[in-house]
């Protein structure tokens, strides 16, 4: 009976996730009423819960433990406050990035209560505790100006924490990760990021002559030497990659994009040549099986979970994921293909892209340089993080070691990736203000003039204003 069940919500969830993906994209669509908006975003949540009560329903099938019964009131007890607070204190925040970051936070909670349930409710208790930042964060975006005055604290910021890491962190994987402090540990390169990209912002959105590129790209080299110096060869490409893309928008100059492309080449081959671990990533992705006993044997593992869930997984709990060498934060994306199936992973990718393309929708929508610089660079953070993880468990790139943002396990992680999704929710709603001033200046024009104001539009097919 417990194997029918299993098997029956395995179907159950992919159906209901697949129709929750394609709301993500169906609110995408240009002239949309209100009405049709919201009716997308209700449909969303009633899915979302049932994907997570079906979810729930198989675990305690398998179980048979009551404290799940507990856990899951307890996680959509959290998921209701998220919505709750969002609607009373930003009706103006878009309801598809909030949707989307509990749709994301109640898929990793369902996944890492199969794998490991103490890291499950260690995850829960962060994410409650996150929840602050995410309420605080939205208000300050919008009312501190001061944001694009504090360039050489956030220079200074970065380059100090990571540094920290690279003297006093502890080694993880070859690598150096993190720090400890009262027991804590925590990961400065995750919330790093996010300062290097006001960083970034604050030096180019006025000014992009030479000297200012050189003087912008030398500090943030010297975050990426650090890193690399660190051997967190992950982070130092998303960092890269960030800067790059950054670089390119603020300055519409091929020549730095192109130069970039070519040091960053070079610097992969030093790499490989200097860093051992680098030369086992890299033969542990070009023929694993060779090595499936030492360096290949996490990929291999990986790609046998991901090939023998198929299209539509075994189901909770009839699988091995375990088997996975840190499955729970590197590897997840494969643990989630193997008992869930590659369609309710493919939509889950097609989630986070839509989240990316929220990200790039309200940069191209800011008129402020500053503020567009901000959501192009943590829509590139975000999205090239996401590309890393997938790629990496999928034997597309060699493994960077990165999280899957909102799913994987880590708190520094899901902190700063909460911290990068309440800045693009004040930026947005930052953006919805610029829109109603405009048209109350354009009702304006129109009495003064006798005639009716041009009204210039918030949004495009892809728009701020269709997906309120």
């Amino acid at each position: 009976m417990t194997n029918l069940i299993v098997e029956i919500v395995k179907y159950i969830m992919i159906f209901f996730f697949a129709l929750y993906t394609y709301e993500c994209f169906a609110a995408f669509r240009g002239k949309i009423s209100a009405e049709k908006k919201n009716g997308i975003f209700r449909r969303q949540i009633i899915l979302m819960y049932l994907i997570h009560l079906s979810a729930f329903l198989a675990i305690y099938a398998v179980t048979d433990d009551f404290l799940m019964v507990l856990f899951y009131f307890f996680q959509v007890v959290l998921m209701a406050i998220i919505l709750t607070c969002y609607q009373m204190f930003y009706a103006k925040a878009s309801r598809l990035i909030v949707n989307n970051m509990c749709m994301l936070l109640l898929t990793g909670f369902i996944m890492l209560t199969r794998l490991s349930v103490n890291r499950a409710v260690r995850q829960y208790i962060i994410t409650l505790a996150t929840m602050a930042a995410g309420l605080v964060i939205p208000v300050m975006v919008r009312k501190l100006k001061v944001l694009r005055k504090l360039t050489w604290l956030y220079a200074a910021v970065g380059i100090l924490g990571l540094l920290a890491v690279a003297f006093l962190g502890s080694t993880s994987y070859g690598a150096k990760l993190s720090v400890t402090v009262a027991g804590i540990t925590v990961q400065p390169s995750e919330f790093i990021k996010i300062i290097f990209v006001f960083y970034v912002a604050c030096m180019l959105y006025e000014n992009t002559d030479f000297v200012q590129v050189c003087v912008t790209t030398a500090i943030a080299a010297a975050h990426v030497l650090i890193l690399v110096i660190s051997r967190d060869l992950g982070s130092a490409l998303i960092f890269f990659v960030t800067y790059l893309v950054m670089l390119y928008v603020a300055t519409r100059r091929l020549f730095y994009f192109a130069g970039g492309i070519l040091a960053g080449c070079i610097a992969a081959v030093a790499g490989y040549s200097i860093f051992s671990h680098v030369r086992v990533r890299v033969l542990a992705w070009q023929d694993p099986l060779s090595v499936i006993e030492n360096e290949g044997y996490q990929i291999c593992q990986s790609l046998f979970a991901i090939g023998t869930g198929g299209w539509f997984g075994m189901g909770l709990y009839q699988g091995t994921p375990n088997k996975i060498p840190v499955v729970e934060e590197d590897f997840i994306f494969s643990a989630i293909s193997e008992e869930l199936g590659g369609i309710f992973a493919l939509c889950l990718l097609m989630v986070c892209v839509s989240c990316f393309l929220m990200f790039l929708n309200v940069a191209m929508q800011m008129k402020d340089q500053f503020y567009k610089l901000i959501a192009l660079g943590l829509g590139t953070v975000y999205g090239f993080q996401v590309f890393l993880t997938v790629g990496g468990v999928t034997k597309f790139i060699p493994s960077t070691g990165v999280t899957l943002p909102f799913v994987s396990y880590g708190g520094s992680s899901l902190l700063s990736t909460m911290i990068m999704f309440s800045v693009i929710q004040g930026l947005y709603i930052l953006r919805q203000d610029e829109g109603e001033m405009h048209e109350r200046a354009n009702r304006d024009t129109g009495k003064k003039t006798g005639k009716p104001g041009n009204r210039r539009p918030t949004g495009f097919d892809t728009g701020i204003e269709d997906l309120s």
